[in-house]
C-alpha cells in the first residue's frame, strides 16, 4: 500500500512537472507570437493611434505602398505597366463605342464620357502599375527621405513604368488598328476623340495635364480611406476628368497613337504638341503640387507631435 502510494506521488509530481513545462513552452509562444505581431505592425500599416491626425494615418498607409513599389524588380514592374497601357484602352473603346451609338449632343457627351472611366477602375482594382498613380504613391517615400540614392530609384521607377504604359498604350492601339474589330461609326469615333484631344495647343495640353494629375494624386489620397466605396470614388474623379476634357498621358497615349497609325496626324506633332506638354502637367499636378503640399501638411503635424511633452514631461528627440 506504501508502495502505491509513493507511486501516486511520483504521478502527481511527472504530472505537475509536466503542466509546469507545457505553461513555460505556452508563455515562449506568447512571446514570439506578439514579437511576431509587432513585426507585422512595423513592417505593414502604421500605428494609427500613434499619428497625430486622419490625415497622417493616409499618408503612411500610402508612403508604405510606395516604398514597396520602389524595391520590387524592374521586370516585375515594366510587364504590370504594359498590362496596365493595354487595359487603359479600354476607356477610348468604351467611350468610343458610346460615341458611335449616342446622339452628337451634350446629353450624349455626358453619358459617353462615362465610358472613359472604365480603364481606370479596371487599372486600380486590378493593382497595376499605372504612371499618374506613382507620381504620388512613389514619391511620398522619396520626400520622407530624399536622398540621391532615392532620387535615383523614383527616376528608375518612373521610367520603366512610363515606358511599359506607352507599349501598352501602342500595342492596343495597332491592334485596334490593324484588326478588325470595330465596325466604321465605333472607328470614326475613335478618330473624333483623338482629334479633339490634338485640339489643344501644348500650353493648353500642359495646363489641363496639371488639373488631370492633381485629380489622379487626390483619387490616390482618397482611396485607402473609401472601403467599400472604392469604385465611386474612381468612377467620380475620372468622369471630372472626361467631362473636363483634362488630358491624361496614359490615355491619350492609346488616341494619339490611333490617329498616327490611321495617318491623322505625325509622330512629331502627337511627341511635341501632346506628349511631352501632357506629361509635364501630369507631373507637376500630381507632385509638385499635390504630393508636396500633402507631404509638407504631414511633416508638420509629426514635427509638432515629436515636441510635446512626453509621460514624464521629457520632449522627443528631434
Amino acid at each position: 500500500m506504501a508502495n502505491d502510494g509513493l507511486k501516486l506521488d511520483k504521478t502527481e509530481e511527472e504530472k505537475n512537472r509536466e503542466q509546469e513545462d507545457d505553461n513555460h513552452v505556452s508563455s515562449q509562444q506568447k512571446t514570439e507570437q506578439a514579437k511576431g505581431e509587432e513585426s507585422e505592425q512595423e513592417e505593414g500599416e502604421p500605428d494609427e493611434k500613434s499619428l497625430p491626425s486622419q490625415a497622417a494615418a493616409v499618408h503612411e498607409r500610402i508612403r508604405a505602398d510606395g516604398k514597396k513599389e520602389l524595391e520590387r524588380d524592374g521586370f516585375a514592374l515594366l510587364w504590370s505597366a504594359i498590362a496596365a497601357g493595354i487595359t487603359m484602352s479600354s476607356s477610348m473603346v468604351a467611350k468610343g463605342l458610346l460615341q458611335a451609338h449616342l446622339p452628337d449632343s451634350d446629353v450624349g457627351f455626358l453619358v459617353d464620357s462615362f465610358g472613359y472611366t472604365l480603364g481606370f477602375i479596371l487599372v486600380i482594382l486590378a493593382r497595376q502599375q499605372l504612371f499618374t498613380e506613382n507620381t504620388v504613391t512613389a514619391v511620398l517615400p522619396v520626400m520622407s527621405s530624399p536622398t540621391l540614392n532615392n532620387f535615383g530609384i523614383l527616376m528608375r521607377l518612373w521610367g520603366v513604368v512610363l515606358l511599359g504604359n506607352v507599349i501598352g498604350s501602342g500595342l492596343a492601339a495597332t491592334t485596334f488598328t490593324f484588326m478588325p474589330m470595330f465596325d466604321s461609326e465605333t472607328h470614326h469615333a475613335f478618330l473624333s476623340i483623338g482629334h479633339k484631344v490634338m485640339e489643344n495647343s501644348p500650353w493648353e495640353m500642359f495646363s489641363k495635364g496639371v488639373i488631370a494629375g492633381w485629380l489622379i494624386a487626390t483619387m490616390v489620397w482618397v482611396i485607402p480611406s473609401a472601403d467599400q466605396a472604392k469604385v465611386w470614388i474612381i468612377l467620380l474623379i475620372t468622369y471630372v476628368v472626361a467631362i473636363g476634357d483634362f488630358t491624361h498621358i496614359i490615355v491619350g497615349a492609346t488616341e494619339i497613337t490611333y490617329l498616327v497609325l490611321n495617318s491623322d496626324t505625325s509622330w512629331t506633332s502627337a511627341l511635341f504638341r501632346f506628349g511631352i506638354p501632357v506629361l509635364l502637367g501630369n507631373i507637376i499636378g500630381g507632385t509638385f503640387i499635390f504630393a508636396l503640399i500633402s507631404h509638407a501638411q504631414i511633416r508638420n503635424d509629426m514635427h509638432i507631435q515629436q515636441k510635446k511633452p512626453g509621460k514624464h514631461g521629457l520632449r522627443h528627440k528631434e
